[in-house]
Parts: structure tokens; C-alpha cells; sequence
């Protein structure tokens, strides 16, 4: 069967659960993963053809794909910030938002990092994403990882090591920690922050898939990870070490109230390319 025409099969059989664009999104990328080739390939070879077995594999793909596993658990990887990330059930999958968090530090940050060398501590690490991408772009800085989960770090360990930086990596739980140990200039964390009232707005993908450790909180607690955090911050940061967090979108103002209220000042929210509260950032 030539690629084009599989293209077209491929599409129809997922129309029933994701739009005809996101299912040519997904053929592509397994495309390029799988065989290294883009979308100008085919229209440029449209004879190309799919061996037996090259057409096995993506029958097999495409029967992840029904069951709403994600693509790139599927593929084992994704990008974010420029950078390839492994990925796996163990981790949450790096997103858009994040990358703005991500950009926001670094430019705040780059100035700093070219006159001195800027210790960071990236809190619920996870696949690495944050700290990765912040000690490939602040490379002066010395970047420390943190996480509870041991196969979270195993898989941040092996993104450094693809991306060719070095981390400290810190296997601890953060709310059962009382002191760092020592003093960042900067503290940065993605901690779980979906209400379980939330989680009729997650996609089936991302709820039968991802971890529920790095994703769900109480509904009667929502901020304990960035409450511990700040408090952690209050006695780990330098003086005017600065505070970053991604966040629920519905609790913007509240995370300006608690940030406030526990003495941190210059409290900015921003929001994210879709309209949403999703990050802050305050001063000790």
C-alpha cells in the first residue's frame, strides 16, 4: 500500500475520536519518528510504498492510538523548548504552558547568569523538562532536580544525559521536607494542582494515562505543594531569590493572596497563550 493512500485509512479509522486535523498531526509524527520522513516527502514521492512489516507496526500504533494512549507515549518521546524528551507512563507529558514558565525564567535570568552562577532548584522535575531546558539556557547556572517518584528520576537522568547537560538529581518527598539544606537563587516547580472536581475537564488520554501523582490534589487542599514550597522558599532562597510556579488556572488570585500573605513581594501572574492563569512569580 503506497504511504499516501495508508494516510487516508489511518485518518478515517480515528475519526471517531479525535478531528481529521489532530489524526494527520499523529500520522506525521509517527512518519518522521519511524521512518524519517515529512509531509513533503510524500507529495513529493507519492508511490512511496509500506512493507508488511513496516505496515504491521503501524497497525499496532494505530490500535494504541483507539485506545487513547498518548502519541507520545507511544513514540516514547516529544519536544519541548527545542529539546527531545523521553517520556513514559512514569512522567507527565511536557506542555506548551510550561515552555512559556520555562522562556519567562530565562529571560528574567540571562543577564544574571552571564555574571554569576545562579543556583536553581526545579521541584516535582518529573522528566526533566524545566531543569533541563533551564541549564541548557542559563549554562552558567547549576541546576538541582527534585521528585518523589524514583522512575520520574531515572527518566529525568536519561533526558539530561540525551541533552547533554548535568543536573544534581534529588530523590525526596517535598512536603515531607523541612529544610533544603542550602540556598537556590531561584526555586521553580509544576507541582500537581488539578482538583479532583477538575477532573471531569481531562481528556480520557491524559486521565487513563498519566501519572495521578504529579496531576491530582484534595479538593479541600488544592495549594499544599505550593504552600509547603513557599515555606521552604522562605528559608532556601537568597536574599531577592525569586519564586516560580505553574498553576491551577482557576486559582490565580488565591496564589497571589498566599504568596502575599507569606511576605514574598513583586507577586506577578501571567497568563498562558490560551488566555488561562498559569504561571506567577514573586521575590523573597
Amino acid at each position: 500500500m503506497t504511504i499516501k493512500h495508508y494516510r487516508d485509512y489511518f485518518i478515517q479509522e480515528l475519526t471517531s475520536l479525535y478531528d481529521v486535523g489532530e489524526a494527520e498531526s499523529f500520522f506525521y509524527l509517527i512518519l518522521e519518528a519511524k521512518h524519517q520522513l515529512k509531509r513533503v516527502d510524500i507529495a513529493l514521492q507519492p508511490d512511496i510504498v509500506f512493507s508488511e512489516t513496516e505496515l504491521e507496526s503501524w497497525s499496532s500504533i494505530l490500535e494504541q492510538l483507539k485506545k487513547e494512549i498518548p502519541i507520545q507515549y507511544i513514540l516514547g518521546v516529544t519536544h519541548f523548548y527545542g529539546l527531545e524528551f523521553e517520556v513514559n507512563s512514569a512522567v507527565l507529558i511536557p506542555r506548551p504552558e510550561t515552555e512559556e514558565l520555562v522562556d519567562w525564567i530565562i529571560q528574567n535570568s540571562k543577564l544574571k547568569a552571564q555574571n554569576s552562577k545562579l543556583k536553581i532548584l526545579d521541584i516535582g522535575t518529573g522528566s526533566g523538562c524545566i531543569g533541563i531546558a533551564l541549564a541548557k539556557n542559563l549554562p552558567n547556572a547549576q541546576v538541582f532536580a527534585l521528585d518523589v517518584s524514583e522512575k520520574a528520576l531515572a527518566t529525568a537522568k536519561k533526558n539530561a544525559e540525551k541533552n547533554q547537560v548535568q543536573l544534581t538529581f534529588i530523590h525526596q518527598s517535598i512536603l515531607e521536607t523541612v529544610d533544603l539544606a542550602q540556598e537556590f537563587d531561584i526555586i521553580v516547580s509544576n507541582p500537581p494542582y488539578v482538583r479532583e472536581l477538575e477532573k471531569l475537564e481531562i481528556k480520557n488520554n491524559v486521565l487513563d494515562n498519566e501519572p495521578h501523582l504529579a496531576l491530582f490534589v484534595e479538593d479541600n487542599d488544592a495549594l499544599i505543594f505550593y504552600r509547603k514550597i513557599a515555606q521552604l522558599a522562605q528559608k532556601n532562597l537568597n536574599p531577592k531569590g525569586q519564586l516560580y510556579f505553574e498553576i491551577n488556572q482557576y486559582l490565580g488570585q488565591e496564589m497571589l493572596d498566599l504568596l502575599r500573605g507569606m511576605g514574598f513581594k513583586n507577586c506577578e501572574l501571567r497568563q498562558d497563550i490560551y488566555g488561562n492563569d498559569r504561571m506567577i512569580q514573586c521575590s523573597k
